[in-house]
């Protein structure tokens, strides 16, 4: 598949979550600040756990100043289009000119149907999401009396508009052969999610869609191309944010994609993305796109989920270009300060604090490696902490139906059946427990022998390890439980705030306190 040569957008997939309404709004307040592109919602309308999308969206708009909103993607089967054509084209013309609209045919069709929604066949679906995308594109040219006979839409003299602040693109959630086609003759934009189209299948979409496209008399570089990230264990892209770049370029270069959204619900997340793996994606792209256009020059096409030493500097640590080689250039992922739970394990004021470093201390870059390697793999412990959360909301909320899920866990590599819930959760607990033990048994140790004086330091982390370990055990407990009889959801929602808030803490701690010793002592291993 070609490169397009869109320009490049980078963005974030939020929950905005009734439990937490604030949440979605700061991130996409963290989101607009570092520079971020685009925020979208997914649209559950069913789900009581969740915010209604476009109210959610409405006052991110409000809250921003420069990115795009969309949902990702509206619900068309509980959302009428010509309802949907004036929210969105009011919603545009009041954040000047900043949404798009993500759209979808439906699926967890018995939920649609619970809530007096149709239910429809593959086939009626893709033919509602036509009818419905003619009747929004009539309705956003104002001045018009609109008149439209289908088969599951219709209009009998509507008046037209507003009409949107901007030309407003419609951006299809698809995945299916004829979803694609659909995408390909009349959308703006085709949108596929890592989890349901990886990238080894993306190929074969973009095909559909670029014939589909030329069957209309439409050039296929008039679709853009938009991807839903699923980082962490099974997903997409792989490894830990600084081996990014080159996977997010790798699609760009040779399937055309120009637009990456990033589910996050962490402010370092989100942060990082903004600040280095989208700046770096667009260095890699750029510089392609230079030798593309100048071919006697050398070309180098990076490959997905590769990383060729010396091509780019780990996107977290990154030095600027004013600072010294040898200052330390690794920080800690400072501490959002959210918590989502009222219960303390630890008393965070009582947190001791270990010894500075000395005067004029210099850090070769080799030795900053272990530093390094600890938030890499810490940020990998973050990420699939979001995975098992988002987990844990949609079956809290009954919208995984017994196919969806299986597919997912078997993404993840785990067992198909209602324990896989329990099995996610002890593969990531194994991952946090095999890091905590290997810091408790030898990092730790070697450290206090290269200082003592970090002695308290070292005691209040391991402290700190079973602790989460407990809570770890809770959650499993809990999940049992859950897949019985009786399936109280609040004590699972409890144990995973509670793991949310004592791990992100915990590891902000840790990384505060231990990067500067590993850069000068190393790990000992």
């Amino acid at each position: 598949m070609p490169d397009y040569g869109h320009d490049l957008l980078f963005g974030t997939v939020l929950v905005p979550t009734a439990g937490h309404s604030d949440d979605a709004v700061a991130l996409a307040r963290i989101a607009d600040r570092t520079g971020l592109d685009l925020v979208s919602v997914p649209d559950h309308p069913y789900r009581p756990d969740l915010l209604d999308a476009w109210v959610a969206l409405a006052v991110i708009a409000a809250s921003t100043t420069r990115v795009r909103v969309f949902p990702n993607v509206s619900n068309l089967p509980l959302r009428p289009p010509a309802v949907l054509a004036r929210t969105a084209a009011g919603l545009d013309l009041l954040s000047g000119g900043r949404v798009e609209l993500g759209l979808g045919a439906g699926s967890y069709w018995d939920a649609i149907a619970a809530d007096g929604g149709p239910r429809r066949t593959p086939g009626e679906a893709v033919r509602a999401t036509r009818e419905a995308i003619e009747v929004i594109r009539a309705l956003w040219a104002p001045g018009r009396r609109v008149r439209f006979d289908g088969k599951h839409y219709a209009l009998d003299g509507a008046s037209s508009g507003p009409a949107p602040g901007h030309p407003l693109g419609i951006w299809l959630g698809a995945v299916g052969p004829r979803m694609l086609e659909l995408a390909g003759s009349m959308a703006d934009g085709w949108l596929p999610s890592a989890p349901h189209v990886p990238p080894a299948r993306l190929a074969a979409g973009h095909r559909i869609v670029d014939e589909a496209a030329v069957a209309a008399g439409r050039e296929p570089a008039a679709v853009r191309r938009l991807y839903n990230l699923s980082p962490g264990v099974g997903g997409f892209p792989r490894g830990a944010p600084d081996t990014w770049p080159e996977q997010l370029a790798a699609l760009t270069l040779e399937h055309g994609t120009s637009a990456f959204l990033l589910p996050a619900q962490q402010p370092s997340l989100i942060e990082v993305f903004a600040a280095e793996v989208a700046p770096a994606t667009r260095e890699l792209v750029a510089a392609e796109r230079g030798r593309a256009a100048n071919p006697t020059g050398p070309r180098h096409t990076p490959a997905a989920g590769t990383a060729e030493a010396g091509t780019l500097a780990p996107a977290r640590t990154r030095v600027s270009a004013t600072a010294s080689g040898d200052r330390l250039s690794v920080r800690p992922t400072p501490d959002s300060g959210v918590r989502r739970s009222t219960e303390r394990l630890w008393d965070e004021a009582t947190r001791p604090t270990g010894p500075p470093a000395g005067p004029g201390r210099r850090y070769p870059r080799s030795e900053q490696e272990p530093a390094r390697n600890l938030v890499a793999a810490h940020d990998q412990l973050r990420t699939d902490l979001d995975r098992l959360g988002e987990v844990v909301r949609e079956v809290l909320a009954d919208t995984r139906d017994p196919g969806d899920a299986r597919s997912e866990i078997q993404k993840l590599g785990l067992r198909q059946n209602i324990w896989t819930l329990g099995a996610y959760c002890a593969s990531y607990c194994r991952l946090t427990t095999l890091h905590h033990t290997r810091e408790d048994e030898d990092l730790f140790p070697y450290l206090r022998r290269s200082d003592p004086r970090l002695g308290s330091v070292l005691d209040r982390l391991t402290e700190e390890h079973h602790a989460i370990q407990g809570v770890i055990e809770r959650i499993d407990r809990e999940l049992v439980a859950f897949a019985g009889e009786e399936r109280s959801p609040n004590g699972l929602r409890a144990a995973m705030d509670l793991l949310t808030d004592t791990l992100l803490s915990h590891l902000s701690y840790e990384e505060s306190e231990l990067i500067e010793p590993m850069a000068r002592f190393g790990t000992g291993w």
